[in-house]
């Protein structure tokens, strides 16, 4: 069995900033994403140390938080602008208002912050409904076949559900589902475009 490598000092200010830097320059992240990050760095030096001194391990913490600050303060992380850049991104994958609202407020983004990124045009909304049916292969996008009306009228309430569940609106949903395979395509093709 190998042996463990000792924990050496307690993380300082300057590697602490260095971590994030690092992070930085591969993820994008808000405030409380990075204190997450750092946060776990410090949880592995203190599983590390032997006998971890809760002192330390408190004034770590608080290096973190000081370090996240100084970077907010500096504009390397911007909330908003993260939010807005994830929730482009999202919705033009098919993604719900509120899947996208979630998966923000799950990365820490402020709820104020996250509403002010949600696109407020509601056939926005129905683009990424249409992506969504895209990528699940429903509604306009369904293989053609000739199935019974009795089938078809079950997978439709299949496919109403995977949309609710996907956070689509009843009225957003079944106008996604009407819609033909040119206007679909067409309307993905603007959601891309914005």
């Amino acid at each position: 069995m190998a042996e463990a490598k000792p924990a050496g000092p307690p993380p300082t200010k300057s590697r602490l900033h260095a971590a994030a830097l690092a992070h930085l320059a591969r993820y994008g992240t808000t405030q409380t994403g990075l204190i997450r990050v750092l946060d776990r760095r410090v949880d592995r030096w203190a599983r590390a140390t032997a006998e971890p001194d809760p002192d330390v391990i408190a004034a770590c913490r608080r290096l973190v938080r000081e370090v996240a600050q100084a970077l907010v303060a500096s504009g390397v992380i911007d909330d908003a602008a993260f939010a807005e850049s994830r929730a482009r991104s999202l919705t033009r994958m098919g993604r719900s208002a509120r899947a996208v609202a979630a998966h923000l407020g799950a990365r820490g983004v402020d709820g104020e912050v996250a509403r002010a990124s949600l696109p407020s045009d509601p056939e926005i909304e129905l683009a990424a409904c249409v992506a969504f049916t895209r990528r699940r292969r429903i509604g306009a996008f369904r293989p053609a076949d000739a199935e019974a009306s009795e089938a078809q009228m079950a997978r439709e309430a299949k496919a109403l559900g995977m949309l609710a569940r996907a956070g689509f609106g009843h009225e957003v949903a079944t106008r996604a589902l009407a819609m033909d395979a040119d206007a679909a395509e067409d309307l993905i093709i603007r959601l891309k475009q914005t």
